[in-house]
Formats: C-alpha cells, structure tokens, sequence
C-alpha cells in the first residue's frame, strides 16, 4: 500500500488517485509507461534520496532532467518532500543553466541517473526567503537581460484546477498529452489535470513534437482526448492534417494558451472534419497568474460571428477577476483599450530575490477591487458582451510558440558581444507565414556573419529565444523619444 504524505492539495489528489486505482496507466512518454503506483512509488524513492541528502523540506530543488515520465516523478518527489522545484532544461546553454542555479541557490537538484533519478549537490546554494506552500519557480525572460523566477504556490495550482472542473470536466479513460517543457507552465496544466482526475499522461517526444504528421499519428494512436497546445503548433497540425488526413474520433477538446490565436486557421480545423467530437477553447494566461485567465469556447458559429482587430479571450475563470484600466488606473468603457489587471486565487507571490520588480507588477487598488493585482502588460477591450478581446503587448514582450519572450533581453545578449555595436529585434512572418524572431544588428567589425552571432546567442539563450533572422543595419532607428522604433525595424525587413 502506498502512504498518502500529508502535502499540498494537488499531490494530495495524485497519491489518493494512486491508493485508489494503482494499476491504472498513469504515464506514457515514448518508450516508458508507468502505472499511477509505479509513479508515486518512484516519486518516493526520490523523496527518500533528497532526505537521505539532508535537503531541508519547505527550500529549492532543482529539476534537470530529460523530457519524459523523470520529470514528473522528480516533481513527485520534491514535493512529497515538501520543497518546490526550479524546472532547468539539460538542452539550455551552459551559461543560462548556471545564471538559473545561482540564482534560485538551490542546494541540490535531480538529474538523470541510469534508468531512474539521482540527487546531485549543486554549486553555491544559498538561503532564500519564500512563501509558504511553494510549488514551483519558473524562470521568464526578463527585460534588464536577466531571467526572473516567478514563485507559484500549491494553492494556486489548486485553485486553477478547481476553478476549471466544472467548465472543462476531466477524468478516468482521459488521455491528456503533455506537449510543452516542463520549464514552460502549460506544462503545469498539462500533467496534474490528468494526474488528479484518473486519466493518463502522454508526453510528446521531442522528435514526434517537431514534425506534425508524427504529432497526428500519435494523437491517434494514443486515442488522445485532451489535446492543449500553442496556436502556431496547431496551425503547423492542421496543415499537416490539410494534406494527409488522420482521423481523430477520440479528440473532445483542445485547448489553447500562450499566444494570440488565427481564427482562419480554426476555421480550416472545422472544415476538415477531423476530430468531430472536439471542443476548441482558448485560454488566455500568465506565468505570474498560474497558467490560464480566461476561457472562451470557440464553436463555429462564434468564430464565424467575431469581427474586428484582435483575439477573443473570453471571461475569466471563476477564481479570478479581471480589470481593464486606462493609464490612471480607471477602468476604461466597454469598446476602449486598456490594460488588463488579474487578481484572485491564481496570483502568485511574485518573484524571487526581486522585491523591487514585484512591488512594480505586484500591487493593490482597492479602487478596482480587494487583494493584490497582477499587472500584465497586456491590453485588451471588452466587447459589448462583457468578453475581453486581447490586443497585443504594451511593452516589448512578445509570446512565440508559448514561451514568454523579452526582446530586450536578445539585444542585451546580442550587445554583450563586442562585435555589436547595437541591436534591435522584432517578431515577423517568416516564408511558412510562421512567426519567427528577426534580429537586426549594427556590427562593430566588417564581415560579420549571421552564423557567429547565432553561435554566440546559442551559447547564452535557449533555443527558442535565438533568432531566425540576422539582418545588418548601419543605424538603428528611433522615436522622437529616443527609444528604439520597432515599427520602423519591421519596415525594413518588408522592404528588403
């Protein structure tokens, strides 16, 4: 018998669900399958380790694992022992993985070890303050150059999953894909709906997630039923299905987050017939507000009945409020653009080591409303239905492929080098129409390639915060303010 620990709600529900149906699959990533008692079973090994290790319960961890059943198990296992986890990806660059370590000053972290897990001692821990019942520290890209840990709670996790049963039920014969990197929110989404309501977890290699006839192969295989993912992955699956149809009986939602929507692209998705039973919704979200907002169903007739700029975002999920406000801090009319404020039970604690950052997005007004408001950075309107259509940035952070991205972080990376002399990034279409990250640089010594500033950024950014695109300029352009022009930097990529 497996002995539920006394622990934050969300591991709570995963060990009774255990007690409760042991022999039920649990997890599936490619090569491995595990039953929910072989997970928790392997969550408390690990658990086990960390004590046997002297970690104090209620600190850090750090996760560094390979994609696939480890990373859930270590989650497992650091939380039964009462700590939370710094998700690290192996695949980041080595000076990204060491910014990350010391700063979070965690004292050990999980690692790949043989078939299993391994506790490893990490270099210069250090004490920190945290909140009480912490879950997770996911670091975001940052606009001073840095990331910023973004310090989530049990409860808040809680409260997404309770706010969400009634809206979006899940349960036992579910098969839920685990489609984005644990360092990536949605990921929280992903794997403890399932875990917590009977169903299964199939995480999606790396390989079958870069190639969408793959992707359809597998949903189908796997008879996925709960299907979350990025819009530009969807739009990517959808034109793989365009071209060679799967069919997807089983599929009854797919949600969406992380990036504004195409209603075309929706559009085909109906037209295709593929997954007759599926709902589509998309769920507008923040790190710092634990993963999902608001939720919009998007039926056909809705898509074909919205009109106008923007992406419809719907309302918020009952456990959070939401306020659109001018540059006062007035709510702004039905039909006006403002910025979106959220409180409720998924605000998080703010950020780690960073008071002065949290205080900035971190505040009340109790004009609005009661407790503390989460300052997005988002605009949005409200149409005359009360529903939130987003409209896009108000800053320089951009969201591609669901991952949070600071442009001013690449340039400070890329100004970092000594062969630049300035730089300067937008987002923009690529060939495919696909979105892509298009860096535009002043170099500081003649025949300087593209290949050397990518190499360079490799070795300082994950992946998907490299650009696609390096363009020379002799000059960047400005605002009368002063402040780099974007507008003016896109421009030159359409006119060349």
């Amino acid at each position: 018998m497996l002995t539920t620990v006394r622990t934050a709600d969300t591991l709570q529900r995963f060990l009774r669900q255990a007690e409760a149906t042991p022999d039920a699959p649990a997890v599936a990533d490619g090569t491995t399958r595990l039953t929910y008692r072989e997970l928790a079973e392997t969550g408390a090994a690990v658990a086990a380790e960390l004590a046997a290790a002297g970690v104090a319960p209620g600190s850090l961890v750090g996760l560094s694992v390979t994609r696939g059943w480890r990373a859930i198990a270590g989650m497992i296992g650091i939380w039964r022992h009462g700590c939370a986890y710094v998700p690290v990806d192996p695949a980041y660059p080595q000076r990204r993985r060491a910014y990350i370590a010391a700063d979070a000053g965690f004292s050990h972290l999980i690692v790949d070890g043989g078939a299993g897990l391994a506790v490893e001692a990490a270099a210069n821990p250090k004490a920190q303050q945290l909140p009480a019942n912490l879950a997770y520290v996911i670091y975001t890209s940052g606009s001073t150059g840095d990331p910023k840990g973004v310090l989530v709670r049990h409860d808040n996790i809680e409260a997404l999953l309770r706010s969400a049963e009634d809206l979006l039920p899940a349960g036992p014969g579910d098969a839920a894909t685990v489609f984005h990197s644990y360092c990536f929110d949605f990921s929280v989404w992903e794997i403890w709906r399932p875990l917590t309501t009977g169903g299964q977890c199939v995480l999606v290699p790396t390989a079958v997630s870069a190639d969408a006839d793959s992707f359809a192969q597998l949903l189908a295989r796997e008879r996925i039923t709960l299907l979350s993912l990025v819009p530009s992955v969807f739009a990517n699956l959808v034109g793989a299905l365009r071209a060679d149809p799967v069919a997807l009986p089983d599929l009854r939602e797919v949600v969406f987050g992380g990036e504004a929507i195409d209603l075309n692209v929706i559009k085909d998705w109906y037209r295709l017939g593929v997954a007759p039973n599926a709902r589509l919704i998309n769920m507008y979200g923040i790190t710092e507000t634990t993963v999902h907002v608001t939720v919009r169903p998007l039926d056909p007739a809705g898509v074909d009945a919205f009109t106008g700029s923007g992406t419809p975002i719907g309302v918020p999920l009952p456990h959070l409020t939401v306020a659109v406000l001018d540059d006062d801090g007035r709510p702004v009319p039905p039909g006006r653009s403002g910025e979106m404020y959220v409180s409720g039970g998924g605000v998080s604690s703010g950020y780690l080591g960073r008071p002065d950052l949290t205080a900035q997005r971190f505040g009340t007004h109790p004009e609005v409303g009661p407790g503390i408001w989460y300052r997005t950075g988002d605009l949005a309107r409200r149409d005359p239905d009360g529903e939130l259509v987003y409209l896009g940035r108000r800053d320089a952070q951009v969201q591609l492929r669901g991952f949070r991205v600071e442009l001013g972080e690449i340039e400070a990376a890329l100004t970092e080098l000594p062969e630049v002399a300035g730089a300067g990034t937008v987002v923009a279409p690529n060939r495919q129409g696909e979105p892509v990250l298009v860096a535009y640089y002043v170099p500081a010594v003649p025949d300087l390639s593209p290949g050397r500033l990518r190499a360079a950024l490799g070795e300082r950014l994950p992946g998907y915060m490299v650009p696609g695109r390096f363009v020379p300029v002799d000059r960047l352009p400005v605002t009368p303010e002063g402040k780099l022009d974007r507008k003016a930097l896109a421009a030159i990529g359409e006119a060349r």
